[in-house]
């Protein structure tokens, strides 16, 4: 009985080493699993890179476009547009936001701020150009049918602000107008007079105008693009004003070869096709 009990016990303790042989082999089986599962996890996806844009108003369609189209040749970069009037964006970018590139629509405005120290002069380059064009809603209210018109008593006339690039040609074809024969002298003053309000950029005259809020307008050629809603007078060349976009990145770019490249894309033939697509004048 004494060795078949003791036969018993060690048989007892041989299945329990056993089952715990098996036990600890089943966890050094796991171990591996979790740990692989677990550095996986600390494993993050890439950020896009981020390139700024501050654009002209007058900007907006052809930009949207090139800023699309460049992100998709550019993997992991996402191109993030600004648009307001030249002179706002200026005054943001003195006032310490971050951007990359600046896009105005005159010199005077990229003159700010490479004056403030945020462009150098040698990067800066004109990507296209544009002209002025007057505009009426789609009815005609006040019968426009010449530029001898925008003087006329009583007429509501929207214009953008004096200190907008597009407010600053509108006052100089006022002027060549004012000095041509064709003209009264006092056209210039006489067409003031009737400015009901002055917008703080092109876009918003052209709502207004387009909604029947104003007799008539002076917003660019390149606004017109894909517009039915309103009439247009042309403006002839000799009395007209040629606008000069400027282009260039800044000092403080996170990423100054990237915003280069930006800017050499917009000057490429594929940048200029997209502008020219939206009434704009190519530069080459």
């Amino acid at each position: 009985m004494a060795k078949r009990g003791l036969i018993t016990l060690l048989s007892l303790i041989g299945s329990m080493t056993l089952v715990l042989s098996a036990s600890c082999g089943l966890k050094s089986n796991r171990q591996p699993s979790l740990g692989s599962t677990q550095v996986a996890s600390t494993v993050m996806p890439e950020s896009p890179q981020t390139l700024i844009v501050f654009a002209a108003a007058s900007l907006k369609e052809p930009f949207d476009q090139i800023s699309q189209t460049f992100g998709s040749k550019e993997p992991g970069v996402k191109v993030i547009m600004n648009y307001a009037g030249s002179q706002q964006l200026e005054q943001q970018i003195q006032q310490g936001a971050q951007v990359d590139v600046f896009a105005s629509a005159n010199q005077d405005q990229m003159d700010k701020a490479t004056t403030a120290g945020f462009v150098q002069p040698e990067s800066q380059a004109i990507f296209t150009r544009n002209r002025l064009v007057v505009i009426f809603p789609a009815d005609n209210p006040a019968g426009i049918t010449r530029l001898q018109d925008l003087e006329k008593d009583g007429l509501h006339l929207i214009l953008a602000a004096p200190e907008v690039p597009v407010g600053q040609y509108t006052l100089e074809f006022l002027d060549k107008a004012s000095r041509s024969t064709a003209f009264d002298p006092t056209f210039k003053d006489n067409v003031l007079a009737n400015v009901m309000s002055y917008e703080e950029n092109v876009k918003a005259v052209m709502s207004k105008v387009a909604l029947g809020e104003a007799d008539a307008g002076i917003v660019y050629v390149s606004d017109l693009s894909n517009a039915n809603q309103v009439g247009r007078l042309e403006i002839p060349d000799d009395l007209n004003v040629i606008a000069s976009y400027v282009v260039a990145p800044l000092l403080n770019s996170k990423d100054p070869k990237l915003a280069m490249d930006f800017v050499e894309f917009i000057l490429s033939d594929q940048g200029q096709s997209i502008l020219a697509s939206y009434s704009f004048i190519p530069v080459k």
